[in-house]
């Protein structure tokens, strides 16, 4: 089937694996299903709150890679970009987009500059909560413990607690609101205060967030309250609610309404005049029953969500489809992060990441892109991108892959391309697509990843994703300090050129690669007075004239070639391929114009010069027999220039 190239809304938010924002993302790719749209995602895969700031540095440099023109609109997901009441991620992002994105931007949860704003219908929620706290529980005294005063948020959620009270005509009193940080740490200081007696005891704490009802829940538990002696409810079905005991009451937002909403007004604009969906209501959303407020708990509901996020600790590798139910189990089986690691070279660990797409499964694409130098050590760019990347993984799953084609993994820049195009993919036909760009870092920036599914499919990035390029992420550093070991145990230290040792293994490489008809071509080079410097003008002198050689030797070798500095001051160039006098002929001449105009930029009292020698040889014998005979070639044209000037 030929697809055309999609509109594509870009999605820009953090932390993808929380239950919040999985909805947001079902969300997003079942109405862009429903329109044809492709869905691209930026977004780091911690939170913004995340303790390790090198890392979190790391991460946040994915919306650097963020180009707008490659998209028609945009939604930002707010919620996910903040913690704690701190929006500089969002402050951030607002400025990029404004100064950067002349495309239709809308916003989810939370405002971001004058951009429209959609939000699930919090109001409501926090009515029905209300109602199961009063009227099921018949309690009396009710605190509410809320995150940052003023947070849009919390007034929007207040609210809906408010109008309930009202609808019965009961005063709600403020004096028992309870401000925290929507974090574990306000549940178990509102804890403290009622055990210490500081705070009356209440008849119910309704929380608005999860994380806050699990931290009073479970520090009254340590204090020996059974489930239900302070009805607790929480709000935004985090898994963690089914994981500690006892468990706990909550709510599941309907974000479906909002994001469809979100998305029918950016289709308003690139697409004008084309039929607009109006949103329905998922049937997930709705109060979910835990212990925690003293009901029964809905077993049915906690075995769904812990077979979701739990894993398997064996499977049935041998029945059809099992290969793609991929868990944190099977991460962990995998032994990723040992065979990333144990690789001795840098193609080795490319190729041990390339095989193990499986765990990558259900997905249609991968790529990972990185900066071309990489492997350099002594480049250390904290944030944005090169201007241009390497593919150097590309990979499908195999039983949709037609002989293998169009899967390959690549150190050699064969797969180069403009950052600013994100990924050549991009502008290819295709079916509707979702684009996950996540970073690839260690403490420096060394890239990006990018995954691509069906929009329509149901599963999104997860734990496992996240913990997979956790392991790419530490695999790529251990290759990058092991290339940087080898590199100094192949390498001359003074003129970074192969020594010896590098020589022999790069030599065998050649030799393999080489085709039918292809010849050794040596290059001998040796530099003229050396003792007569070292004698006359001191060591570091004559250290520089023989890096003057050593840049003259790089500047007359071919791409494919090494370049060797094979003991003091004589040099080989060798390379494999057909030989041709007259090329040769001018690579002298290239040589001696090199060395000339160095010695003459040099300010130097004395002359910097060489002499040069070829020969060629068939590629299937040792290299040596060339490498002599191109030395006394070498030494032939040190004797003839020394009979000249004798």
């Amino acid at each position: 089937m030929i697809f055309k190239r999609p509109k594509r809304i870009g999605f820009v938010m953090a932390y993808p694996e929380s239950m919040y924002q999985q909805m947001m993302l079902d969300a997003a790719c079942s109405v862009c299903e429903t329109y044809g749209y492709d869905l691209v995602v930026w977004t780091m895969l911690v939170q913004t709150c995340h303790y390790f700031k090198d890392y979190l540095e790391g991460e946040l440099n994915i919306y650097e890679l963020m180009n707008f023109d490659k998209v028609d609109a945009v939604v930002v997901n707010t919620i996910s970009l903040t913690e704690n009441g701190d929006f500089y991620l969002v402050d951030n992002i607002c400025e990029k987009i404004r100064s950067e994105c002349r495309k239709p931007v809308t916003v989810l949860d939370l405002p971001m500059g004058d951009y429209p704003l959609y939000t699930p219908d919090e109001t409501a929620a926090f009515e029905r909560i209300t109602a199961h706290v009063l009227d099921i529980h018949r309690t009396k005294k009710v605190l509410v413990l809320a995150g940052n005063k003023g947070n849009p948020v919390c007034v929007r959620r207040i609210q809906g607690i408010k109008d309930e009270y009202s609808l019965r005509g009961m005063r709600f009193d403020e004096n028992n609101i309870v401000w925290g940080d929507f974090w574990y740490t306000s549940g178990k200081a509102l804890a403290d205060e009622i055990v210490s007696g500081k705070r009356e005891r209440p008849d119910a704490v309704i929380c608005l967030s999860d994380h806050m009802a699990i931290g009073l829940s479970d520090t009254l538990k340590r204090y020996g309250f059974a489930p239900g002696d302070i009805c607790i409810t929480g709000y935004d079905a985090a898994t963690e609610t089914v994981m500690y005991d006892p468990t706990v009451t909550s709510y599941i937002p309907d974000v479906t309404v909002s994001v469809h909403k979100a998305i029918n007004d950016l289709r308003s604009q690139i697409d004008p005049g084309l039929p607009i969906i109006q949103p329905r209501q998922s049937k997930e959303n709705g109060l979910r029953l835990g212990a925690s407020c003293g009901c029964q708990e809905d077993a049915a509901y906690i075995r769904r969500r812990l077979f979701s996020s739990m894993w398997q600790s064996s499977h049935h590798y041998g029945i059809d489809g099992h290969l793609d139910e991929v868990d944190l189990c099977k991460l962990l089986d995998g032994y990723t992060f040992e065979s990333f690691t144990a690789a001795e070279e840098a193609e080795e660990g490319i190729k041990a990441i390339y095989a193990a797409d499986w765990l990558l499964r259900p997905y249609q694409d991968f790529w990972l892109c990185l900066d071309p130098e990489w492997l350099d050590t002594e480049k250390k760019r904290v944030s944005g991108y090169p201007d241009k990347m390497d593919i150097v993984i590309h990979t499908v799953p195999t039983e949709t892959l037609e002989y293998g084609k169009g899967q390959y993994y690549d150190l050699h820049g064969g797969h180069r391309f403009d950052t600013k195009d994100m990924i050549p993919a991009l502008d290819e036909s295709h079916e509707p697509s979702v684009f996950y760009f996540v970073p690839i870092h260690s403490r420096w920036e060394m890239g990006y990843a990018v995954l691509r599914n069906p929009v329509g499919q149901k599963k999104k990035i997860s734990y496992v994703f996240h913990n997979w390029i956790r392991n790419v992420n530490n695999g790529l550093e251990m290759i990058r300090s092991k290339n940087r070991l080898d590199q100094l145990a192949k390498r001359d230290q003074m003129t970074g050129l192969y020594n010896r040792r590098g020589m022999a293994q790069k030599l065998a490489e050649m030799q393999e690669r080489a085709s039918d008809g292809d010849e050794w071509i040596a290059v001998v080079i040796d530099m003229d007075g050396l003792k007569f410097v070292n004698d006359n003008y001191g060591h570091s002198e004559g250290d520089y004239g023989i890096n003057a050689v050593a840049a003259a030797a790089r500047g007359i070798a071919d791409a494919e070639d090494i370049v060797v500095r094979a003991g003091g001051d004589e040099f080989y160039i060798i390379g494999v391929g057909k030989y041709d006098e007259d090329v040769q002929n001018g690579r002298k001449s290239k040589f001696t114009e090199l060395l000339a105009k160095i010695s003459a930029s040099s300010g130097k009292e004395y002359p910097i010069k060489a002499s040069i020698g070829f020969a060629h040889g068939p590629v299937t014998a040792p290299p040596d027999g060339v490498l002599s005979e191109a030395d006394v070639q070498m030494y032939a044209n040190k004797m003839s220039k020394k009979h000249r000037s004798g």
